[in-house]
Formats: C-alpha cells, structure tokens, sequence
C-alpha cells in the first residue's frame, strides 16, 4: 500500500534533521522548498488541519472535495495533509502520472479502523444465512474507510457516500436493493435514515464483534438500514447538555452541528450538515448571529477568526478540548520534511492502492459521482 522512501535522483534527507525544529524554524523551510518545486506540487488541506499547516494549503476542504481539486491539476505530487484515506481516495481519482503523499503514515481515523475487510466480508457471510445479501442488500461506505473497504462495495453492487451526499446516496441504494448495510459511522446512517423517515427501530446498530451482529433473526429480516457499530471520537465528545447550556444563555443563538454528533446532538440543532456545509451556512449567515457549532476544533476556531469581523460569534461545543489527534500527526516538521526530500528528488511516504483494489473501488465512487 505504501512506498516510504523512494529516491528518484536524490539521498533521502532523514526525519531525525527536522524533530527538533520548532514551528517556526519549519515555516521558512516549507516556503522554499514549495518555491522550488514550483507547480511540480500541490499541497492539500482538510478543514480540520492544524493553523500551522494549514496556512501552507494550496487547495483547502473535505476530503472529497481536495480529491476533486486534485485530480483536476496536473501537479507530479499530491501532498495530502488529510488522514491515511484521503490519501488513498486521492490516489484512486487522480491520474496514473500522479503521486499522493501523506507527510505522516502514522495519520489515520479511528473510525475508518473501526471496520476492516475482514468483518465486513464476515458480516456479509452472516447476513447471507438470513437473505440473499448481493440481491437484497446495498453495501455503502462512508467516505472515512480504507480503500479495500470502497473496493468491497464496488465489488458487491455498492457506493461511497459522504456526509454532505449521503441522503442521495441511499436515496440510490434503496433503488437499487430493498436494505442498506451503512459503515463505519452509526450516526451518519442514523440520522440520514432520519432524515428520509425511516424508523430507528428499523435501523439497528450491527456489531461485528457479536455473532449475526448480536441481531435476531427478525430484527434482520425487518431493518431497512442496518448500521455497523462505529463512531468518530471527536464528535461523541458533544453532548446535549452543551446545547442546552448555550441556549439559556444566548437563546437568540443558532446551533449547527456536524451528522457524525449524536442522534440526540443533531436532533437538538438548528442545522446538521457536513463540514464544507457548516463553514457555508455561517459564512452566509447574517451580521451579529451568534453560533454553536459541532465539529473538530481546528475548524471551529478558523471560522470563528473569519467571521469575527462581521460581528458573528462562534462557539465550540464542547468546554472540552478534542482536536482530531490523528490528523494533527501532520505538524509543520513532517509536512518541511516531505517538501524538501521531494525538492531533492527522493519520493517519501507515497501513498499507493493496489490497481485491482483501486479499479473496485473507483467503481464505487464514480457511482457516487454519477449521482451529481
């Protein structure tokens, strides 16, 4: 899956050289050596990268929107300052002259962990006792799952969705097939299925670490929406209390909060929409609005520094602090560190899909594309 350290006419430059720098050592370190790359690179930023990285961002973001972006220049290097799957997701949609890179292989999601192959194909084996799966059943993937993952669904008559897509997604699967099996996240399906009315008792959780999911045999047969047992640890720290504090103390407030929150969260918002539709929806909102907003910290604070002018307040949710601890992996020092190896010729943490497995899997996201 990944290529580290491939020298192309240069001797890699080790990490070691740059650990010890500080932020602000790095920053001139990363301008010079983008200068000298020139158009050979772009660099790539998700909505919840860190200040420090993200100010370097030549296209900014969800992961599906930088992927788009990407695929649509002709740069040699796609530097992903993202997670382990948006890199994959970029490799897959970009051309084949095209290499993505991750600055830190060690920045993945714990929610896209959270199914792997293995249990999934063991869960289809498992529905297939109860129904014939390939005919009755749609497998969808959020965006945030490995690659093999979007290749399963590829494979199996499925598709990708994302939070902002989803809606129309299993609009499309339920078409297709009478039920869905939703992964990795619980709380997108849930409240999409919502959303189009459906029950949340014809919606139950799938375990992959219980035998049939730890569902009956009824429960099976009479979901429309079977959800696999995952979540995003960031937002699972928003709670409904929060909402409720902030509403006595600014009830002319508005609260906008992200479909991977709690059932209980986004059924208290004002509005529940992906990250690319919460920065949208507070950007347009009018002069002097006040906003409680569920989502990665990173983000909250950069909307908040961009609509302070316009006499807009903004809130994180939480009175905790949870940044997305994987994503903030890729610091200053690793994203110097990339630059500069590619400026010296040496190909460092490539990130690269095998071609059966991305074939699969592009089948998956251009059915979703198709939706567009």
């Amino acid at each position: 899956m990944e290529e580290l350290n491939t020298p192309l006419s240069g001797a890699a430059i080790p990490f070691d050289a740059f650990n010890t720098l500080s932020d602000e050592e790095c920053y001139p370190r990363i301008r010079a050596a983008r200068a000298e790359l020139g158009d050979r690179a772009v660099v790539l930023c998700h909505h919840y990268q860190r200040a420090g990285v993200y100010q370097f961002a030549d296209l900014t973001g969800d992961s599906l929107r930088l992927s788009r972006l990407a695929s649509q220049t002709e740069a040699e290097y796609i530097v992903f300052c993202g997670v382990h799957f948006m890199a994959e997701v970029a490799d897959i949609m970009t051309k084949l002259h095209q290499k993505a890179i991750l600055p830190d292989l060690a920045a993945g999601c714990s929610m896209a962990d959270m199914a792997n192959l293995a249990k999934v194909e063991r869960c289809w084996r498992e529905l297939g006792a109860f129904l014939d799966a390939d005919e009755r059943i749609t497998p969808v993937t959020y965006i945030n799952s490995s690659a093999d993952l979007k290749a399963f669904c590829g494979e199996h008559g499925g598709i990708v969705c994302t939070s902002s897509n989803a809606d129309k997604v299993l609009r499309a699967a339920f078409d297709a097939r009478e039920k869905v099996l939703f992964f990795p996240d619980q709380h997108l399906g849930r409240w999409t299925g919502h959303t189009m009315g459906i029950p949340l008792e014809r919606m139950p959780v799938w375990d992959p670490d219980l035998e049939s999911g730890g569902l009956r045999a009824d429960e099976i047969r009479d979901a429309k929406i079977l959800l696999w047992k995952g979540h995003c640890s960031v937002h699972q720290m928003f709670q409904p209390a929060h909402i409720h504090a902030f509403r006595e103390k600014h009830p002319e407030g508005f609260v906008i909060s992200h479909p991977e929150c709690s059932f209980e969260v986004c059924s208290l918002s004002d509005h529940v929409g992906s990250t690319d539709a919460i920065v949208k929806t507070v950007r347009e909102a009018e002069a002097g609005t006040r906003w409680l907003v569920g989502t990665e910290l990173n983000l909250v604070d950069r909307l908040a520094e961009e609509v302070k002018p316009e006499g807009k307040f903004v809130h994180y949710m939480s009175p905790l602090v949870c940044m997305c601890s994987t994503m903030q992996r890729i610091d200053p020092q690793h994203l110097a560190w990339t630059l500069e190896n590619l400026a010296a010729g040496v190909l460092v943490n490539r990130i690269s899909v095998p071609e059966h497995e991305a074939s699969l899997a592009k089948r998956a996201l251009e059915r979703m594309l198709a939706l567009a």
